[in-house]
């Protein structure tokens, strides 16, 4: 977690600043999971935004540049983003015409 937040402190300046947007709520509880097997440790980062989408891409390349993690060398790299908001809203629109459907 302090990677993260050292890393990426002061590259993207105020607006983007983790810390800031955490604390005005436009970044979520950032959430890590790590495994490690074999002497080595991977790890999945699950940070939720209220972000657009040039602020959410700046925000995931900046991540990118994550290559420290304590004494140990790390490669961050985006797997995939997904818009939570659109996929809950696209749920609620079918769940809303199958309401409809249903009610005639």
């Amino acid at each position: 977690m302090g990677a993260i937040f050292g890393q990426t402190e002061g590259l993207l300046g105020e607006d983007l600043d983790l810390r800031e947007l955490q604390r005005t709520g436009r970044i979520g509880r950032i959430q890590i999971a790590i495994k490690s097997e074999g002497g080595m440790s991977k790890g999945e980062i699950v940070i939720p935004v209220s972000l657009n989408k040039t602020a959410t891409a700046i925000l995931a390349a900046a991540l990118e540049t994550v290559d420290r993690v304590g004494p140990c060398t790390a490669k961050v790299t985006l797997e995939k983003l997904e818009d939570i908001r659109g996929a809950k809203r696209r749920r609620v629109v079918s769940r809303a015409i199958s309401i409809l459907k249903d009610w005639e």
